[in-house]
């Protein structure tokens, strides 16, 4: 791999939010991380919670050339953002490679926007993650050493092919105690829905229920940890500190299996009933499902 040509398809970006989007408050109203050009036309890809409601977004070239953008899609299932230059970015398009026939051991570079700003990697595991916003992957990378700036870095293997984004930092128990690792979304899932993203800003199937709920798992336990101001769990009535214990009728065995039970249980705005153990007593609450990017401010068409 030619790293120095490589690393020319990294830009950092920067985002702008309003003050009253729905995820300012979470998320802020500027966010910065980084895309990886993947079409000659300045098709960039990125992490989505960087572009999600962004008003304004700048590219940031390794020659220092800062390049308007428009944040043009974000997949909630995937996490993938898509973000088009509005100016010639000259630079070339980063071949996407196979996450799929990655292995744990391969060395990789995990390379952010900015001269210089690469992480020499190693892949330490593929396996499911489960994100307390709702959020789903059956197979997530993860590597180490750890990149300090992880957000929408690019993950390059050794003939220089993208094998995923980055999209948190996260601990990893080893022999010698913590060690800071980074999750990384593969980028096979990224071919199957481009076209939609690009057509629709979306894909074109109906949107998985969303209950606005933040989750944790404790003790073999799901927690609400938070609840999202305006969302349906919140006017259902759940509250931080419930233990959801059911869906349906059905129990929940873990973070990942609560997501899925209430995912099958029908598209956004289906009615879900969910039971919870609120100070040692069960209680059976009715949330009515929402689609998460109807809360959304949408980008504004250039």
């Amino acid at each position: 791999m030619d790293l120095e040509h490589t690393l020319q398809s990294i830009v950092s970006l920067h985002s702008v939010i309003p003050e009253d989007g729905f995820t300012a408050s979470i998320l802020g109203t500027e966010r910065g991380g980084s895309g990886i050009v993947i079409r000659e036309t300045g098709l960039v890809l990125t992490i989505g919670y960087l572009i999600t409601e962004a008003e304004a977004v700048w590219l940031t070239c390794m020659d220092g050339r800062v390049v308007p953008a428009h944040a043009l899609a974000y997949d909630q299932e995937t996490g993938f953002g898509l973000v088009q230059a509005l100016d010639r970015l000259d630079l070339p398009a980063l071949p996407l490679g196979r996450a799929s026939v990655a292995r744990p051991g391969d060395p990789v570079v995990l390379a952010a926007g900015g001269r210089g700003q690469f992480v020499n990697a190693h892949i330490v595991a593929k396996q499911e993650f489960a994100g307390y916003w709702e959020y789903l992957l059956e197979e997530a990378i993860f590597t180490a050493p750890a990149h300090p700036s992880w957000g929408g870095a690019g993950l390059i293997d050794a003939e220089g092919r993208l094998l995923g984004v980055g999209s948190l930092m996260v601990q990893q128990l080893t022999e010698t105690g913590l060690q800071d690792i980074n999750m990384v979304v593969p980028i096979d899932l990224l071919p199957p829905i481009l076209d939609d993203l690009l057509s629709h800003g979306q894909l074109s199937k109906p949107a998985r229920p969303w209950l606005g709920v933040y989750t944790a798992e404790s003790e073999g336990r799901i927690v609400v940890a938070n609840v999202a101001e305006r969302g349906p769990a919140a006017a259902a009535g759940l509250r931080r500190g419930d233990i959801v214990a059911g869906v349906r009728d059905a129990d929940v065995a873990s973070l990942a299996d609560f997501y899925r039970k209430v995912w099958e249980s029908g598209p956004a705005g289906t009615e879900i009933p969910i039971e919870v153990v609120r100070n040692n007593r069960s209680l059976w609450l009715r949330v009515k499902s929402a689609d998460r990017g109807a809360f959304l401010r949408k980008p504004r068409v250039h």
